[in-house]
């Protein structure tokens, strides 16, 4: 096992190496920094993108008491502990580094925007690589993930150069859900994952589509603005997740289960038309 997990990680440094030689830089556009709605309110420029944080704030904290308080989530795992908790750290984090962003938007403050972002995506890799495959090996690795993702904005910073910060977004945005199909889970409600990768992607969408939504809307609210509103549901699923769930006695993958699923509709469905037929003859025997 731990041959495999030097091998693991030894391939994903090489291809990280090979991408950044074959791979041009990206810098930061500063149109970025060019949002759609600008509208100031009660003194607060860029009103709506500042406040539209404060929904991280509320989901931070409450994750925060909750984990501490009484053990509420019953986590099992002191990895766990940390894990989560360095999570809802970001979380909240998160509402104070993008309200100071939006409020003058430009590339020292988009650090701290980021900032509190990456804590959070390294920190649910390690939380997943601690419930889906072995507890040392992610309790361990959780500090060299935050650390990484941390290098990642200072050498976009110092070299105005995106491509280690994209990485380590865009990797736990395919890799969570994969896992969370294709591995056995520790817990139950699994599903809850999936929900939360959606929202995510849901708000990638809106980002993208920050000018063409304050239009479709008739400038009432931007892309951005409910960017930032769709992003806080990802916590908030990941929380009712953590509050619902229970150990998994039954520990198959959401792959399997969907394939065991499939194959009982496919067997009820075949008795039906069976069934179906049968009668069909029967009557037709009886008419004559």
């Amino acid at each position: 096992m731990r041959k495999r997990s030097v091998w693991a990680w030894g391939i994903a440094i090489v291809c990280f190496i090979v991408l950044m030689i074959v791979t041009p830089a990206i810098p930061q556009s500063q149109e970025y920094h060019n949002f759609a709605d600008q509208r100031k309110f009660l003194g607060i420029p860029n009103a709506l993108n500042v406040v539209s944080n404060f929904p991280f704030l509320v989901i931070g904290l409450i994750g925060l008491v909750l984990c501490h308080h009484g053990n509420y989530f019953k986590l099992s795992l002191q990895g766990e502990l940390w894990g989560w908790t360095c999570f809802y750290i970001g979380v909240a984090a998160v509402a104070f580094g993008s309200a100071y962003y939006h409020l003058k938007p430009n590339d020292a403050r988009l650090v701290w925007d980021r900032l509190p972002m990456t804590v959070a995506f390294t920190s649910i890799i390690g939380i997943f690589i601690i419930e889906r495959i072995d507890e040392r090996k992610g309790t361990v690795s959780l500090i060299p993930l935050i650390l990484a993702g941390v290098v990642s904005i200072m050498y976009w910073r110092f070299f105005d150069d995106l491509r280690p910060y994209a990485a380590v977004q865009f990797v736990p945005c395919l890799a969570i859900p994969l896992m969370a199909i294709l591995l056995p889970p520790m817990y139950t409600h699994s599903t809850y994952w999936l929900w939360a990768a959606g929202f995510y992607l849901l708000a990638k969408i809106e980002e993208a589509a920050d000018k063409p939504i304050y239009n479709w809307t008739y400038h009432i609210v931007s892309g951005h603005t409910v960017k930032h509103l769709c992003a806080a549901m990802v916590p908030v699923f990941l929380t009712l997740m953590l509050a619902k769930r229970d150990i998994e006695t039954n520990r198959i993958s959401l792959f399997q289960s969907w394939r065991i699923s499939w194959s009982k509709t496919k067997e009820n469905g075949a008795a039906v038309d069976s069934l179906t037929c049968t009668y069909s003859g029967v009557a037709v025997e009886e008419s004559h």
